[in-house]
């Protein structure tokens, strides 16, 4: 599933207006996007603390407290988006961070 083309898409308030999409080239580069967005807010929360640091299930937490969030990841074979939810995002941010941290 690397260098697949994955749009995602998310709604940070109940307010319709706070929709938006990320764009990247790769799925790690996007579950890299959401753990960033996490990051920013804490940094933008606690703008004294030097190391911020959290645990997944305060990434968990920030992923299940948006409104809304999927991704639309390319796949080649059908030449098309395929939609992927929620559930499947935070599973691929897990294995994500693990690969990182075993590096």
């Amino acid at each position: 599933m690397a260098n697949r083309h994955t749009i995602i898409l998310m709604q940070t308030s109940q307010n319709r207006a706070t929709r938006t999409f990320m764009d990247y080239s790769s799925i790690s580069q996007a579950m890299d996007g959401i753990c960033g967005l996490y990051e920013r807010k804490l940094r933008d929360i606690n703008p004294t603390i030097r190391n911020i640091t959290y645990d997944i299930a305060d990434l968990y937490n920030f992923v299940d407290g948006l409104a809304d969030l999927s991704a639309l990841i390319y796949d080649h074979s059908i030449q098309a988006y395929l939609p992927y939810d929620r559930q499947w995002i935070k599973q691929r941010i897990f294995q994500h961070l693990k690969k990182l941290a075993q590096q």
